[in-house]
């Protein structure tokens, strides 16, 4: 399985935070809660050309 470490900062608290990203599943929409605050993220990505084309992380 290939992954991608992928940084952001959460839409809640603005710390950087990172999640792994299968490359395997061309795309994906859920909800994951902040390593730090602990309040949930609407994460959506699509991946192509093994690359990640597409990464959102909203507040839900």
């Amino acid at each position: 399985m290939d992954q991608h470490e992928q940084f952001f900062n959460c839409p809640y608290c603005a710390q950087k935070i990172s999640m792994l990203i299968d490359m395997s599943v061309p795309a994906q929409n859920y909800v994951e809660d902040c390593e730090i605050c602990c309040r949930p993220i609407e994460i959506s990505y699509q991946v192509g050309d093994d690359d990640v084309v597409i990464f959102e992380a909203n507040s839900s």
